[in-house]
């Protein structure tokens, strides 16, 4: 789906611009995250004792999604869907990974290490993710908070995986044919590990075309909708209308922030999607009277069914949220808090203009809407924005009104989310916290 122009009063600025489209973008590669060890490696063994299926890289990268300009040629029996071993470009045993000759990402790097790595050890993988999320991170028993990420991609090293707990349901979200094959082995797993009983499976239609996945040939459950907790609140997921794998859980710790805010306070909550910030404001914060704002009307519809489960009362606004928020300039509204968190606006390096204009223009007409000393949370989830310029575009956005900010915190996706040190990109979602002078 396409953004409009935001001097032209654009018609859309809700969630559902982050199309679920789900194409993933190419990293950038930092020289410091590609350089190969220091200590010595063994010499590379001739390609006949080369262990099968077998890739072999043209250059050195650490990184877990590796392209095709990248890699110098692979195996006869290295198959669409193959657990491969991957050697770097002196021919020396380097890695393993899944390829997919015709993909946009053909090889997938899932371990780093000369040691040899089987199907079984992909399971030690998803063993590993859920240990991060029921031990370290204490899910297990949680009766606050039953829903969370359980597989982050290549920050859990299985790269084109992305899975969300919600309640009984495990929501799958692919972009890797290898993975998708894997699926009838993983899920039970999974279910086993965690106690869910339903499944249901996302597959971008750009996406299963580039890796050939026929998502027909796996079978989901007939699942519309699930009730969750996060922090005591219930929430509907509803898959069928929601975006992605159908809640954000990587804003759940800035939910709870929000309402350590708000107690007494007037909240806006722009580009609401199905109300988590307004609800925790509302409920948890005890703000006096909060007001969200999406263009998305199946959403709108989701934040009243959850204001319901949760005996709230918010006002709920289906609008435009540019158009809208200039309608309050120009009659001189204003909140003691303004939360904005717009979709992906800046989807590759080719797009960055006219991306990060719409986030100052956004960023401009939310800061308006803010009292002298209230508070502004401003966030961006495009993960081809780093943190330095994103705050740059919110120091412009204020200066340009002479209003100055004070920066209090800066926060990102919630733990069950992490970061890979070798891709550091992942690091996609920036949450500003501000008070507005």
């Amino acid at each position: 789906m396409s953004l409009p122009d935001p001097e032209q009063e654009p018609s859309s600025w809700s969630k559902a611009t982050d199309s679920a489209a789900g194409a993933e973008e190419a990293p950038e590669r930092a020289d410091a995250f590609d350089e190969a060890p220091a200590t010595p490696l063994p010499p590379a063994p001739s390609t006949e004792l080369r262990r099968s299926p077998w890739v072999q890289l043209k250059t050195y990268t650490n990184h877990s999604t590796v392209y095709p300009a990248m890699i110098r040629g692979a195996s006869p029996d290295a198959r669409a869907g193959s657990l491969v071993t991957v050697y770097d470009k002196e021919g020396r045993e380097f890695a393993a990974g899944l390829w997919n000759p015709k993909a946009r990402v053909p090889l997938r790097v899932l371990h780093h290490g000369i040691e040899p790595f089987t199907e079984q050890d992909l399971l030690g993988h998803l063993d590993r993710a859920v240990d991060l999320r029921l031990e370290t991170l204490g899910f297990a028993g949680n009766t606050d908070t039953d829903s969370f990420r359980v597989i982050h991609s290549d920050s859990d090293s299985l790269s084109g995986l992305n899975i969300d707990k919600f309640g009984d349901v495990l929501s799958v979200s692919v972009h890797s044919l290898g993975v998708f094959q894997r699926l009838p082995t993983w899920i039970p797993h999974l279910h086993a590990r965690l106690g869910t009983k339903r499944v249901v499976l996302e597959v971008d239609e750009n996406i299963a075309r580039f890796e050939g996945i026929s998502a027909r040939k796996f079978p989901t459950d007939a699942v519309r909708s699930v009730k969750i907790r996060e922090h005591g609140l219930r929430y509907e997921v509803d898959f069928a209308e929601g975006h992605k794998t159908g809640f954000f859980c990587d804003q759940r710790d800035n939910r709870r922030k929000l309402a350590s805010l708000t107690k007494g306070k007037r909240v806006l909550d722009l580009c609401c999607y199905t109300g988590g910030f307004s609800l925790c404001a509302k409920v948890l914060g005890g703000a006096e009277d909060v007001t969200g704002v999406d263009l998305d009307e199946a959403v709108i519809e989701q934040a009243k069914r959850n204001a319901n489960l949760n005996q709230a009362r918010v006002t709920w606004i289906h609008c435009d949220a540019f158009t809208w928020a200039r309608q309050m300039q120009r009659n001189g509204e204003r909140w003691d808090v303004v939360v904005l968190d717009p979709p992906k606006l800046v989807f590759d390096r080719e797009d960055t203009d006219g991306g990060y204009r719409k986030y100052e223009d956004l960023n401009i007409i939310a800061l308006s809407l803010v009292k002298p000393g209230g508070i502004f949370v401003t966030c961006s989830c495009s993960g081809m924005v780093d943190e330095e310029r994103f705050e740059r575009v919110v120091i412009k956005a204020a200066h340009r009104q002479a209003r100055r900010l004070q920066f209090l915190d800066i926060t990102g996706a919630a733990p069950d989310h992490p970061v890979m040190s070798n891709c550091p990109e992942s690091r996609y979602l920036k949450v500003f916290w501000t008070r507005a002078l």
